[in-house]
């Protein structure tokens, strides 16, 4: 804790338990340090606070605040009028209730500061900070900082008390957009399809995977124009590129993933099933071939047959004639309808 700076100093009150502690800001900003100057020739810019109207400058100590009242008359408040407001004279913060985390929305997170218990025992403290993270809840808590009042969540973020000022309820704006009267019409299969592609990208957050792309890229650009080079040459393809590619990428995104899906699961469940419906038609297509040459030999066959009852036909006829020869000649023609048949 060499490097950081308490901020505030005071109680932790809950009942009749004061729990004496120090408030560090817990974030901190990596962005690069910067100052505005004239892009013409790099001369820099200075801000002054002077009278309006005039080049006279006022001193800091000098300068107070101008309010309006609800009737649009003026009302000038100094730094020595503001001490007065009686929430400026608490030195706590004091714990009014505690709510189930899940009842306290994110969108009424504001800053997160650290608390440093700054007596000799922390028992207390280490006792408050167990008692928070084995009921879940959180510590709803008022406390000035800066000369406004705060509200202000505690939860235990690796095992420290960790104060959340959160934002007023009238600081919240309430979302009014016209889409929200439409009458969507959302169709089950569209649902499963989105239900589908984030059920593929699901994973557990993890804060180190992810960098801030801007600064890699300011970082690029600064040593890259200092060495008078070009950080990112822009391609043919990035100015042909169609303002509609997002969306499209993410209807090929969301279709492909039904699709891995859909194949996946067809796979699992129906598993022998298909097998079994689909060993009869194989066998099918192979006795198709059998049945046409069964019917090809029995159109042969009886071809045969007329053809060897037309001979004897006409053999008997002639034996009307021939008499005892025809006799003789008709037991070939019966052997060669049996060898046909």
């Amino acid at each position: 804790m060499a490097d950081m700076r308490s901020i505030w100093k005071g109680d932790l009150s809950f009942g009749l338990v004061n729990v004496p502690v120090k408030v560090y800001s817990a974030t901190e900003s990596h962005d690069r340090k910067s100052y505005q100057v004239d892009s013409s020739d790099g001369t820099r810019i200075r801000y002054r606070r002077v009278r309006e109207g005039t080049d006279k400058e006022v001193d800091y100590s000098d300068i107070a605040n101008a309010y309006e009242t609800d009737s649009g008359e003026t009302v000038i408040l100094t730094k020595d009028d503001l001490a007065t407001l009686p929430s400026q004279k608490s030195p706590e913060i004091s714990i009014l209730e505690f709510v189930p985390a899940e009842q306290v929305d994110p969108i009424y997170f504001d800053k997160p500061y650290y608390l440093e218990p700054s007596s000799k025992s922390p028992k207390a403290y280490a006792l408050l900070a167990r008692a928070l993270e084995e009921t879940d809840r959180l510590a709803i808590a008022l406390f000035t900082l800066r000369n406004r009042t705060r509200i202000a969540a505690l939860r235990v973020v690796d095992g420290v008390i960790t104060l959340q000022t959160l934002l007023w309820p009238d600081e919240i704006r309430k979302p009014d957009f016209g889409f929200l009267d439409d009458d969507v019409e959302i169709r089950d299969q569209e649902l499963k399809m989105a239900a589908s592609l984030i059920e593929s990208m699901a994973a557990d957050f993890d804060p180190s995977e992810f960098e801030d792309t801007y600064q890699n890229e300011l970082a690029k650009l600064i040593e890259a124009k200092a060495e008078g080079g070009e950080a990112f040459p822009e391609s043919d393809e990035e100015k042909s590129e169609d303002e509609d590619s997002e969306v499209a990428d993410l209807l090929a995104a969301l279709r492909a993933s039904v699709k891995d899906r859909g194949t996946a699961s067809s796979d699992d469940e129906s598993g022998d099933e298909d097998s079994e419906k689909k060993a009869p038609a194989k066998k099918a297509e192979k006795k198709a071939p059998a049945k046409k040459a069964a019917t090809k030999t029995a159109a042969k066959k009886t071809t045969a047959k007329k053809t060897a009852t037309t001979k004897s036909t006409a053999k008997k006829t002639g034996s009307s004639s021939s008499g005892s020869k025809s006799t003789a000649k008709n037991a070939p023609a019966k052997k060669s309808s049996r060898k046909a048949s």
